[in-house]
């Protein structure tokens, strides 16, 4: 996990392994970038810790994990209030409070800033959008909170920090939007591309030649995203969208997708000291447990388990995006056109459950939760249940049987992945 430090006496934090050489005394350390922005600290302008990938720890209470998703979903941006994030996760805003700041040393609202903050700075240093383009793509609902956040986070504003960016900062694209995807080496993308073109929807996702690509929706508009290594510490995105409004929300999603922002140490180590995921864990390190784009999406793949049944179904009840290249041809059916319509008993019904609340997978709920949820569904078994919560970010789902299990908790998902990977199991 990456410890910040900041040095009282410059009011100034660093990523680790920045140059800077303050006396101890003077140095306090932070788990979170953000935490060390709520006690004042700025960023260094030599290391830019805004660069680097800046995960919750694993090993961090699973209730303030689901809050931490909620967030990135975006549930305190376009007015959302920690009111209205308290209330999903069936608590008070002020004990969800007291929890952030026990844990995290910062309050929801201010992870939320500090995450729209740098990922700004990102876009300021990357692209050429304009700083209004800027301001809305990293999900900031005006010009002057915009400012404001950037000013109390970065102590200049936006046009003072587009005019520092280096040289080589800026990303040049053939069409496009191209952003890199920070991760804490090591980093398998091989493993991670694997895993998810296994599972590949035909017509919405393609793995080509080391690429991943798919078709997404954004508000009613279509669009394409491609996912490729970039560099030591980054994977490259390029992204083609109706519009960059919100674009933080895409980039976060997508590091979901990937793992790239995920904390994998504790159950590395964990894991490690197991007789048979032991070699596994030190033969691929940088494996990762991939999430999901789309929740509805993952669920009906995890519930049919048949590609070419699936396949059909974006045939049949897809939005048609045309003139795609790799295979890519339609949107994936929302829930609501699935739920009533002629399709198999299972999808049917996992698709009225979600569109009646009855089933959320919005990353509000914990595993057994979640598990007694889906498998309540008509047609949707134990395994299935745990695929689909693997893929949502819980960590101790399983969708194998194993009586080895029980021993690798709490970390049986990146468990489940590893012995996937070395096809210990199917």
């Amino acid at each position: 996990m990456t410890t910040f430090s900041a040095v009282v006496t410059t009011g100034i934090y660093c990523r680790p392994g920045c140059g800077a050489r303050p006396r101890a005394e003077n140095v306090r350390t932070f788990a979170l970038a953000a935490a060390a922005e709520a006690a004042g600290f700025r960023a260094c302008l030599r290391c830019r810790p805004y660069r680097i990938a800046d995960p919750v720890a694993a090993s961090a209470p699973e209730l303030v994990c689901r809050a931490v998703r909620l967030i990135i979903d975006g549930t305190l941006d376009d007015g959302g209030t920690e009111d209205d994030l308290a209330a999903r996760l069936g608590m008070s805003a002020r004990h969800l409070r007291r929890v952030f700041h026990e844990q995290l040393g910062v309050t929801p609202d201010q992870l939320a800033r500090s995450r729209r903050a740098h990922f700004a700075r990102r876009l300021l240093d990357d692209t050429d959008l304009n700083v209004v383009d800027v301001a809305f793509a990293s999900g900031f609902g005006s010009l002057r909170q915009f400012n404001r956040a950037m000013r109390e986070v970065f102590r200049a504003a936006p046009r003072e920090l587009r005019d520092r960016r280096r040289r080589a900062d800026r990303l040049a694209a053939d069409g496009g939007l191209t952003m890199r995807l920070p991760f804490r080496a090591p980093y398998d993308w091989a493993g991670v591309l694997a895993f998810l073109a296994e599972r590949a929807v035909p017509g919405v996702e393609s793995v080509v030649d080391g690429v991943y690509r798919r078709t997404i929706s954004l508000d009613g508009g279509a669009g394409v995203l491609e996912i490729h290594p970039g560099g030591d510490d980054h994977l490259l995105l390029r992204a083609h969208l109706p519009y960059w409004e919100g674009l933080i929300h895409v980039v976060q999603r997508v590091s979901r997708l990937t793992g790239v922002d995920a904390d994998v140490e504790p159950a590395v180590a964990a894991l490690s000291t197991d007789p048979v995921l032991g070699p596994l864990v030190t033969a691929r390190p940088g494996l990762r447990v991939p999430g999901a784009w789309g929740a509805f999406e993952v669920a009906v793949r995890a519930a049919l388990d048949d590609p070419r049944g699936v396949a059909a179904l974006v045939q049949r009840f897809g939005e048609p995006v045309p003139g795609l290249t790799h295979g890519l041809s339609h949107l994936f059916p929302a829930a609501d056109v699935l739920a009533g319509a002629d399709v198999e008993p299972a999808v049917a019904a996992l698709a009225g459950a979600v569109v009646s609340g009855a089933v959320r997978l919005d990353g509000s709920l914990g595993l057994d939760d979640l598990v007694a949820d889906l498998t309540a569904v008509p047609g949707i078994s134990s395994a299935a249940a745990h695929e689909i919560a693997l893929r949502l970010g819980c960590p101790d789902a399983f969708p194998f049987s194993d009586d080895r299990a029980e021993t690798w908790r709490p970390w049986r998902a990146l468990a489940a992945v590893q012995l996937e990977a070395a096809m210990v199991v199917r």
